[in-house]
């Protein structure tokens, strides 16, 4: 999946522009119970200014709360100037960037604004990966690494009508074992199952029901 499925568009997005004043830029971070706003000069992005950066300017500033949000603008506080992304990277290669920081806006080669996308919605997307909003049985097994072994597993999923929620492999290396979390719906056949996969060389790690 790259950024651009999971960009949030510029018309569903709160911004402000240079000029304004930290206090606009304040009462929109609290009006709308965000961490984080683009900055944008006419169309073209300038800039974040979150809740975090606007506390620490103030905190430095010597100057009274209200003087400081009046007379501050937007573009004095700025940062993630030269930050951005494009819409065609892998959404996964954003977590680091957003770890510490709540968005990520997305510009074109003109560096016109087109959107965000947030660190929520990066880790909902791991969530989705995992099956962690739908309930059913995660099992962790490991298996050789060798050709086809994904391919044997979903031949014998298929024989007992598993309905596979997620699957995630790790291990993406140079070793020779590579661990395997799948999450199926409930059935009666759980445990018929498993020894079946067993019985072909898989070995059960461990075997969690939602509750």
């Amino acid at each position: 999946m790259f950024v651009k499925n999971i960009m949030i568009p510029k018309h569903k997005t709160h911004t402000v522009q240079n000029n304004d004043s930290l206090k606009t830029a304040l009462e929109k971070l609290e009006e709308h119970h965000i961490d984080g706003l683009p900055i944008l000069n006419g169309t073209q992005y300038a800039g974040i200014v979150t809740r975090y950066n606007l506390y620490e300017n103030y905190f430095t500033s010597n100057q009274s709360r209200e003087d400081f949000l009046q007379n501050t603008t937007c573009a004095d506080i700025a940062t993630y100037q030269e930050k951005f992304l494009k819409g065609q990277e892998l959404f996964e290669h954003t977590l680091l960037d957003l770890k510490d920081f709540p968005i990520l806006a997305v510009v074109d080669d003109k560096n016109e604004y087109l959107g965000i996308v947030t660190r929520f919605d990066v880790l909902e997307q791991f969530q989705s990966a995992f099956g962690v909003n739908k309930k059913g049985v995660r099992i962790a097994f490991t298996s050789i690494e060798t050709e086809g072994r994904i391919a044997r597993f979903a031949e014998i999923a298929r024989q007992f009508h598993e309905h596979i929620i997620s699957l995630v492999t790790f291990d993406e290396t140079d070793k020779l074992v590579r661990r395997i979390v799948v999450k199926i719906e409930k059935k009666d056949n759980v445990e018929k199952f498993t020894k079946k996969l067993e019985d072909v060389g898989f070995r059960i790690l461990d075997i969690h029901e939602d509750e």
